[in-house]
């Protein structure tokens, strides 16, 4: 396997959180998840996370190798240069409820109370509020958030849910205490890096 390089800015090499793992789980870090050594960046898309980690070296410019000049950037177009691919976008996903109809795209529901959950999480800030819609997205309904169990954790959310007969399509969406929230359509770019549009499960439910 070709050896591969990344690197980040000193201040966030040097963020809290911030770690080199050889355990998981209180056992020896698997060679699937980076045995000997990984590198761990809360709040970073993975790419950062550098699995078989050999050797780091301190900088003096800002390093060119093809994974930040060329790979995980977002572009517009083959020719743009693009921005590169840093912290993750906020997002929420739920647990797609009741049971799947294979014949079609649907989930399979009795009407009654239904408890939707699932978890967000953001790179650039905490999870401020999670929104749920049960109408394909023309109203949305403020979801309960949990407390985080640790700064860089995702947070379990929940929303109590009066499933009425018939056709819906669930959607949640996540803001951050930055502002910044979900769109309702992926944002494209030639990688397809970063999609954090709101997820959408279809449901039957049966009266």
């Amino acid at each position: 396997m070709r050896p591969a390089a990344r690197s980040l800015p000193l201040a966030e090499a040097r963020a809290p959180g911030v770690l080199l793992s050889h355990r998981m789980n209180g056992a020896p870090l698997p060679p699937q998840h980076g045995f000997p050594l990984r590198l761990v960046v809360p709040g970073w898309y993975g790419m950062t996370h550098v699995n078989w980690l050999r050797r780091i070296v301190v900088v003096r410019e800002p390093f060119g190798g093809y994974q930040q000049a060329r790979a995980y950037r977002l572009k517009r177009h083959e020719d743009d240069p693009g921005e590169p691919l840093t912290r993750m976008r906020p997002r929420a996903l739920m647990v797609p409820p009741g049971i799947p109809d294979f014949l079609t795209r649907h989930r399979m529901l009795h009407a009654g109370p239904c408890l939707l959950e699932g978890r967000a999480w953001s790179g650039g800030s905490p999870i401020a509020a999670v929104e749920v819609s049960s109408d394909g997205g023309a109203s949305w309904h403020a979801a309960e958030l949990e407390p985080r169990p640790s700064p860089w954790a995702w947070r379990r959310w929940t929303y109590r849910w009066d499933a009425a007969p018939g056709e819906h399509e669930l959607a949640c969406r996540a803001r951050d205490e930055a502002g910044e929230a979900q769109p309702l359509e992926p944002e494209w770019n030639v990688g397809g890096y970063a999609n954090n549009a709101v997820q959408r499960v279809a449901v039957v439910v049966s009266g």
